[in-house]
């Protein structure tokens, strides 16, 4: 879904860009107002312009016994098979699964204390860790990019808010994901890849003029647009037809964009990059994001995986359709680990880490105790999460499970101290408030919920 609002500068005798006009009129059917989204637009601190944020979303969710939160000293039924490691950071050991992040230790913190109340299924968790919501009352609170996006606007020709390679599919409790703007209107949706950028031919059809349509045809468009204007002078002359320019301008410009072009375009890396990402749908969707950070889009969302029924991902429940623990070690830690150090290595060595926050978030965690099958199951009580750049400081483990692995027994962090901590990293006032249905002020987070400033101090 792509959004066609333009920068907007023109600005009326109130100071109110043509933008504006265009963001109310799109979210108007759900009777929200000029005001209350000049006063909700007005959140955004001026400084923190140039910040940010990548979301990679674990899907499936990783066990935190087996990758970050490893219990070296409890029994083997608790433990699990692999070895904790050192790592570049003297706070906190990792799984030996888990090499690479290791190596970059001191650049991500863990939050090892995270845990909701929602549903132990898939689309109850990914709905509230990305929202900070639990979905309830038929009001489905807007994806944390999106409340970014309606904020702050884009600042190049490319969409605010990205969303790689595609929306999550069925997650087990026919529940929204999360992964979409929700009451704030289609206009603040993600701009959804729907390709998988590892594939030779890989192009993002969206982003390009149908091929029957040349820039030729597009341009002599444009033109006899002009023409129909000037002949309805009267309308042409109301602040509504100047809109609607803007509106359709912003639209041309994208599909014409050399800049969006260049932006989606891998094949513009050189090949020892691309391979040191990884060859692979999760490894290209991160290097594609460092891009399109580089280029100016403001929030990037990558799912690791899409479903959990048709592939192999982190739901080790240990018996087939599902994974098995050795899957986990074998296909899925090697790819995240490469991937994920390529992407904090590469965004520091070009001096973006520091603008750009990356959190890696998961639906739930895993059950403390290995079952029959030799797997783990859903256990939203306990898990981990992390972050890295974007002010944060890396090397530390913030907060504490028990020494199984079930509960938190330090620092306790909820979904919506996570989303909290998001808007602070990218300069937004978590105690705001956006227009909701029916034009009601909606807090950005709830008031039990605040930033982890642990992570930043």
């Amino acid at each position: 879904m792509l959004t066609f609002l333009g920068p907007g500068e023109a600005q009326t005798c109130t100071g109110t860009t043509r933008r504006d006009f265009l963001q109310v009129g799109a979210l108007g059917a759900i009777g929200l107002t000029l005001p209350a989204y000049l006063q909700a637009k007005q959140q955004a601190a001026p400084t923190s312009d140039d910040r940010s944020c990548i979301m990679i979303f674990n899907l499936g969710a990783p066990s935190q016994l087996d990758t970050f939160d490893m219990k070296p000293d409890a029994p083997s039924e608790i433990r699990g098979p692999f070895q904790a490691i050192s790592t570049a950071s003297p706070e906190f050991h990792l799984s030996e699964i888990l090499p690479r992040h290791a190596e970059v230790a001191d650049r991500f913190s863990l939050v090892r204390s995270c845990h909701h109340t929602s549903a132990a299924v898939h689309d109850a968790g990914w709905q509230v860790m990305q929202t900070g919501r639990i979905f309830s009352g038929g009001i489905n609170t807007p994806h944390v990019g999106s409340v970014v996006s309606f904020l702050k606007g884009r600042k190049t020709d490319l969409p605010p808010f990205v969303l790689l390679p595609e929306p999550m599919g069925r997650g087990g409790g026919n529940l929204p994901s999360g992964q979409a703007a929700g009451f704030l209107g289609k206009a603040q949706d993600p701009f959804a890849l729907m390709a998988d950028p590892s594939q030779a031919a890989f192009q993002v059809p969206d982003l390009l003029p149908p091929q029957e349509i040349g820039t030729v045809r597009l341009d002599r468009r444009r033109k006899m647009r002009a023409i129909v204007d000037q002949a309805v002078s009267d309308f042409e002359a109301s602040e509504n037809a100047a809109l609607l320019d803007n509106n359709f301008q912003a639209a041309f410009r994208l599909m014409t964009s050399t800049q969006a072009r260049e932006a989606f375009d891998l094949s513009q890396e050189p090949t020892e990059v691309r391979e040191r990402y990884g060859m692979n749908r999760f490894g290209q969707c991160c290097l594609l994001s460092r891009r399109l950070i580089e280029a100016g889009v403001r929030f990037v969302t990558i799912n690791t995986f899409l479903t959990v029924f048709d592939e192999i991902t982190w739901d080790i429940h240990g018996s087939k359709p599902f994974t098995s623990i050795e899957g986990m070690r074998d296909i899925v830690a090697p790819m995240y680990d490469q991937a994920y150090s390529a992407l904090i290595a590469d965004l520091a060595q070009r001096g973006l880490l520091d603008s750009t926050l990356v959190c890696n978030l998961a639906e739930f965690g895993r059950t403390p105790r290995v079952n029959p099958a030799g797997g783990r199951d859903h256990w939203p009580q306990c898990y981990t999460v992390y972050f890295a750049g974007g002010g944060v400081r890396g090397g530390r483990a913030i907060g504490a499970s028990d020494p199984i692995g079930a509960v938190p027994a330090d620092r306790p962090v909820q979904p919506g101290d996570v989303v909290a901590t998001i808007f602070h990293s990218l300069g937004l006032d978590p105690e705001g408030t956006l227009p909701g249905p029916a034009g009601r002020p909606f807090p950005l987070v709830d008031s039990d919920f605040h930033p982890i400033h642990e992570l930043f101090a």
